[in-house]
């Protein structure tokens, strides 16, 4: 898959992020809203597994992550009651911060060479905010 194509596929997959917000607003459209959250991110993972930088070790590595976290995350919500799922929201938002450490301490120690000037700066100012931030 080239990479204007994995592109389209990241916009389109964040189009239906931003529907499946607005849907999960209202009770009325919740079941709309989290349709459009799923197929948005097997669109991104389709795109993600099917781009060119994706090598063999690649797709093991891809596969280690996921699939931990749908049994992970598959366990949780069949045994979450109704009444505990703001505090399985809570949880999972503190997964979601560790992520954007984790990523944003990635970036850090594995910079871009290429940047130089004021995009090494943005670049870091973004690191910081990631970390900041997710913290």
């Amino acid at each position: 898959m080239n990479n204007s194509l994995v592109t389209v596929a990241y916009i389109a997959a964040s189009g239906l992020f931003i529907l499946s917000l607005a849907g999960l607003s209202n009770q009325e459209t919740a079941r709309k809203g989290n349709l459009f959250g799923i197929i948005g991110m097997m669109i991104a993972l389709t795109a993600t597994a099917l781009g060119s930088h994706v090598s063999a070790t690649g797709y093991t590595a891809l596969a280690g992550m996921i699939l931990p976290g749908a049994v992970i995350g598959a366990f949780l919500a069949s045994r979450v009651a109704m009444t505990s799922m703001p505090e399985l929201v809570a949880v999972l938002h503190s997964f979601v911060g560790l992520a954007a450490v984790l990523v944003g301490i990635g970036n850090y120690l594995s910079p871009e060479s290429n940047l130089v000037g004021a995009e090494a700066i943005v670049h870091q100012i973004e690191i910081y905010l990631g970390v900041f931030i997710g913290a």
